[in-house]
């Protein structure tokens, strides 16, 4: 009867293990199954031809977007109309784009904007998300009349929110995400049309607003290399957070950061005579905090600092916090610039 049961005990563990094994080995295959997904996000949204409609939606502000999408021969076209409040449309041809206003006029931009929701981020398909982001499949559902595989992208600390993201099955072309942190859906993204196909006729990409309209071409200049900074520097930024390639407007130094999927961007300007409230505010998962810093304890000068991106409120303080002027004639040059 002993042998019997130590039998039975044997039987009963050896189960255990194959079961833990077997767990382990799909938790596994899930991981590469997310990943693998994931690595078609950034090709997708370039190189899929559609046309559709989608609705943003941060904070209590929501708003609907015409969206076509071409690519051929290696370039990308795109135009964005605005369904809703006063109109406008962006026109995109490979790294030329045309922003139509109703007031404004046209306005050219000679640098990349984003190709649609999350094409910034996921222009890269070597950018280890894994590493910040914990992938996992939750299952399949149909978004737009489209079948999608659903993924969620869970934080590893605090200092940054979590994604799910709905992908079409055949192309892999983000058809819904939301932004989330605790539960809460911070940000929403969703196609609540879409056509999917091979070509799209040059008719989509042609500016059809009928009133008249003066062009402008503003003056971005960018800052020369990723994480420059003149005469201030970071003491702390989240990990993961690498530079990224900025623009510097005339009145002051941005210095972008990126982890593959969330931005935010540091500026550095001089205070001026106008009082900033110092701070944090947030609308949806996009953040702003402002703070003074100056550059020693007896100076009369006064530098505000401004953090803007995808990163929780308590992430942008401590970025912004940390920011010291260490060489005052040196980022006031950089503003005269």
């Amino acid at each position: 009867m002993h042998t019997r049961e130590a039998g039975h005990t044997a039987i009963i563990w050896m189960l255990l293990v194959v079961t833990m094994l077997a767990t382990g080995m799909a938790r596994a295959t899930e991981r590469e199954t997310a990943d693998a997904w994931l690595l078609k996000l950034g090709p997708a949204l370039n190189m899929t031809t559609y046309r559709g409609i989608f609705v943003y939606s941060r904070g209590d502000q929501v708003s609907s977007m015409m969206i076509a999408h071409r690519y051929r021969d290696g370039s990308v076209e795109e135009r964005l109309v605005q369904q809703d409040g006063a109109g406008g449309e962006i026109l995109r041809r490979g790294n030329r784009v045309l922003c139509v206003l109703p007031e404004q006029g046209r306005i050219h931009l000679d640098q990349v904007i984003p190709s649609g929701p999350f094409g910034e981020a996921f222009a890269s398909q070597q950018v280890p998300v894994g590493a910040w982001y914990q992938p996992q499949m939750l299952g399949e559902d149909r978004i737009a009349g489209y079948p999608a595989v659903v993924i969620g992208l869970e934080p590893r600390d605090d200092d940054r929110y979590g994604y799910r993201l709905w992908m079409e099955k055949h192309t892999g072309l983000l058809l819904k995400s939301h932004v989330r942190q605790d539960g809460e859906v911070l940000e929403h993204f969703q196609f609540t049309m879409l056509e999917i196909t091979d070509e799209l006729p040059d008719s989509e990409f042609e500016i059809r607003s009928g009133v008249e309209m003066k062009e402008v071409t503003p003056y971005l200049p960018v800052s020369g290399d990723a994480g420059e900074m003149d005469g201030w520097n970071l003491g702390w930024q989240p990990d993961g957070f690498m530079p990224v390639d900025a623009p510097r407007t005339s009145r002051g130094q941005a210095v972008a950061f990126s982890d593959g999927l969330a931005t935010f961007s540091v500026f550095v300007e001089a205070a001026g005579g106008t009082e900033m409230p110092e701070g944090a505010s947030r609308i949806g998962a996009t953040t702003v905090y402002m703070h003074y810093v100056s550059p020693g304890a007896g100076s009369q000068d006064r530098f505000l600092v401004t953090v803007v991106g995808e990163i929780p409120p308590r992430t942008a303080m401590r970025v912004a916090q940390s920011v010291a002027v260490d060489d005052r004639n040196a980022l006031a040059r950089t503003l005269a610039d």
